[in-house]
């Protein structure tokens, strides 16, 4: 798999996170682009191409679990990772009644983060 088929998009509103997170999983081959709002992550996913997008719960215009169908109408195939610094049960149930392929909870380190983004790419 070249990187071009390891297009992943990063969407989060802290710009040291989506930095971060671009970084580590370019370590891993991968080839991040960041987006730091719903508004860029529509754009940059109606131009193709992503097979795995991460995106945090709280996002600047609605909450990340909200933008899910918006972005899976855009493509079908995307495998959205939800992330989130905090959770509570609430925003778990929320999270978990969208069309997700993982949840991943930041404090938790990345090494469950990586084995979620290498399934989804492998499915």
């Amino acid at each position: 798999m070249n990187t071009g088929e390891k297009r992943i998009l990063i969407v989060d509103p802290d710009p040291n996170q989506r930095r971060d997170l671009a970084q580590f999983l370019k370590n891993e081959n991968y080839d991040p682009e960041t987006a730091r709002n719903l508004s860029e992550a529509i754009k940059k996913v109606s131009g193709g191409g992503f097979r795995c997008l991460v995106m945090d719960t709280h996002l600047p215009e609605m909450k990340g679990y909200e933008a899910v169908s918006i972005l899976k109408n855009l493509d079908p195939g995307l495998k959205i990772i939800m992330t989130t610094k905090k959770n509570t049960k609430r925003l778990e149930a929320k999270v978990r009644e969208q069309d997700i392929f993982f949840y991943f909870i930041k404090s938790f380190g990345k090494d469950e983060l990586k084995l979620a983004i290498k399934n989804a790419f492998n499915q």
